[in-house]
């Protein structure tokens, strides 16, 4: 039995808060025949100075150190990636450290970056995520990323990622939602939102317009997960740019754009599934203590937590970070989220472990329509939209980018521009790309508070990221101050 102490459950603090004040993005393909990896990291540097409105040099006289998130040395041939990135974005001799989780490498670089800021170790740090994954067949990709599973004991009975996960979403249909076929239409409908919107997003390149029965009649990779199941693997680099309040405000001072306050935290659970013990379901604020006291009897089979069905990480990860942002009930402060949906039955299990929905309840959110831009039962908003920027599903998988992708994603809604950015037709004229003749704009209208959850392996590694518009914090930073005319 593992138990949690008081210092365990501790909320992480901020010693001085951290801001977000541009973010970037490169197109993003299965593969490029014209760019390296450190072109692609230069586009999303690029995009993210032309948001601000500055000039790169200006930018670049503000940056004190480098986090680069890359996961998969061995599909380029190259390590130490990160110095080549450094190297040409012009940023020797300042500090750089490379930062690899697997999936959640993205935020984990994310999470490095704040605590320099948070610390006072740096005023201004670039955060930059990049993979090519289209140097290697798929074939020989996927046995890449199923190296980080335990390759003594999982990875040879797997094979590969859908792998681990279809016995996690066979477990779930059998226990947690007991049979039901609700259960494969919410995979399917998730399957189908999210390459929908990618369709919308010129950043992406798994845009589809599908049917829950396309999605049920795909090929199977891992039963129950069918081929549109599953997420993208691509090439492609994200990045933004975290500062302290006053440089913050310096770099944004003529500036479209406003600093957005930004708290992160993470959890890890073991990478063998097989070695995760019982233990008591650590509660959010907005859980009630005995509310899941006698869960094995509404869901007989479930002896254990977190057992095959739940990520312990992603729960701490949500923990630890509500706590940060004085989060109360996720569902009801948040505008919108963006979740790691690396298969439909990952996405599905996250909703009930950061608590958007009571564990077990998870079908609900889908069911009821709230995890859409608009509501199709109602024709109203949806009350907490996800994955409108198309998840890893329908928008892309670059492992290193992915959760700083994410980020950006968020930071588009709140800041108003989300719409103005993927409508941009020469945006997708840049990347050899026809915008839709049905494109939506998926701007959440009024968005002040965001998240997102970045996931490695079958939950081993989790960050959970909260930006806030600083106007509409729950927790008022009570040292602001105000930057030097």
């Amino acid at each position: 039995m593992q138990v949690l102490g008081k210092r365990h459950l501790r909320i992480p603090r901020q010693m001085r808060p951290v801001y977000l004040v541009t973010a970037g993005s490169s197109e993003c393909r299965r593969a490029f025949t014209d760019k390296k990896f450190t072109d692609l990291c230069i586009d999303s540097v690029r995009m993210a100075c032309e948001l601000l409105g500055k000039e790169y040099l200006k930018v670049k006289e503000y940056i004190q150190g480098v986090v680069c998130g890359e996961f998969a040395d061995h599909a380029s041939d190259q390590l130490l990636q990160e110095a080549m990135v450094q190297s040409v974005l012009g940023l020797d001799p300042m500090w750089n450290l490379g930062v690899k989780t697997g999936g959640a490498t993205g935020g984990s670089s994310i999470m490095t970056g704040a605590m320099a800021i948070a610390s006072g170790h740096s005023d201004c740090v670039l955060v930059v995520g990049w993979e090519d994954m289209g140097q290697v067949p798929t074939d020989m990709m996927n046995q890449y990323i199923a190296m980080a599973a335990d390759v003594d004991w999982e990875t040879p009975m797997g094979g590969i990622y859908a792998g681990y996960y279809a016995p996690m979403a066979r477990r779930f249909w059998e226990i947690i939602a007991r049979k039901s076929p609700e259960f494969r239409r919410a995979m399917s409908e998730i399957a189908v939102k999210h390459r929908n919107y990618g369709r919308f997003n010129p950043f992406g390149h798994g845009g589809m317009k599908i049917t829950v029965d396309d999605v049920e009649n795909s090929s199977v990779v891992a039963d129950p997960l069918r081929a549109l199941d599953c997420c993208l693997m691509s090439s492609g680099s994200a990045c933004c740019l975290l500062c302290d309040e006053q440089t913050a405000y310096e770099l944004t001072k003529d500036s479209p754009l406003k600093p957005l306050r930004l708290y992160i935290a993470g959890g890890t659970h073991t990478l063998r599934v097989a070695d995760r013990q019982n233990m008591e379901i650590p509660l959010l604020p907005h859980e009630e203590p005995g509310m899941y006291d006698r869960l094995h009897e509404r869901f007989p089979g479930l002896d254990c937590y977190p057992g095959w069905t739940d990520f312990l990480a992603a729960r701490m990860a949500a923990y630890y970070t509500y706590g940060m942002a004085g989060i109360k009930n996720p569902a009801e402060d948040l505008d919108l989220v963006e979740l790691h949906d690396a298969f439909t039955i990952s996405d599905l299990q996250t909703y009930g472990d950061i608590g958007l929905r009571a564990l077990g309840d998870a079908l609900s959110y889908v069911t009821s329509g709230d995890f859409y831009h608009t509501n199709p039962h109602t024709g109203k908003p949806g009350a907490l939209p996800s994955n409108l920027s198309g998840g890893l599903i329908g928008g892309m998988h670059a492992v290193g980018a992915t959760g700083i992708w994410q980020i950006f994603e968020v930071a588009l809604q709140l800041w108003g521009i989300h719409g103005k950015v993927h409508g941009n037709p020469k945006i997708w004229t840049a990347f050899g790309k026809e915008k839709p003749d049905d494109w939506q704009d998926l701007q959440v209208v009024g968005a002040k508070r965001g998240g997102a959850v970045s996931h490695a392996g079958v939950g081993s590694h989790v960050t959970m990221c909260i930006l806030m518009d600083p106007d509409s914090l729950l927790i008022p930073d009570t040292a602001r101050k105000e930057v030097a005319a």
